[in-house]
């Protein structure tokens, strides 16, 4: 089912991710969601790459890719171009869930490493830090998995305001 308005205006930056594998996963999600960009920070794997295109199908071609050398230039960099709200997508102490912020667009998101999280210097520059709920004992999911439920989670959340 296609949303009948146009899409959000969403850029995802992905900071410091080791898998290329999740990289393009996401790419096939910012596709499914219209997102603008995508922005690979530190050592990212960005296209063209070969195990980002075996799960990318072809997304990685469709959607624009800039590279950066950190998540704390990209955030500045968005901030620069005009986005609104750069949001931090992390479990801590202050962070709302997904479906409960307030957004507004353009809107960035960042992603962080699944071990080592969002740098520390990128997180003061953010503009808040939303979530997903953890009930289990990991503290965290795969960083595929939790972009897709966020994304999914801010287009709901607008679609609902546009209702």
């Amino acid at each position: 089912m296609n949303i009948e308005k146009k899409p959000p205006e969403i850029t995802i930056v992905l900071d410091r991710l080791r898998s290329a594998f999740n990289t393009g996963n996401i790419f096939r999600i910012a596709d499914a969601v219209g997102a603008k960009e995508i922005i690979a920070c530190g050592y990212t794997p960005a296209p063209p790459h070969p195990k980002l295109e075996r799960t990318a199908m072809g997304a990685d071609k469709m959607i624009p890719c800039r590279q950066m050398p950190d998540s704390a230039t990209a955030v500045r960099q968005l901030k620069t171009e005009g986005v609104k709200q750069v949001l931090a997508v992390e479990c801590t102490a202050g962070s709302v869930f997904a479906w409960d912020y307030e957004y507004e667009f353009p809107l960035a998101i960042v992603m962080g490493n699944e071990a080592l999280g969002i740098e520390e210097k990128t997180l003061k520059l953010c503009d808040g830090v939303i979530s997903l709920p953890m009930f289990g004992q990991k503290e965290s999911i795969n960083v595929g998995n939790c972009a897709a439920a966020v994304l999914y989670a801010i287009i709901a959340k607008m679609r609902n305001k546009s209702l």
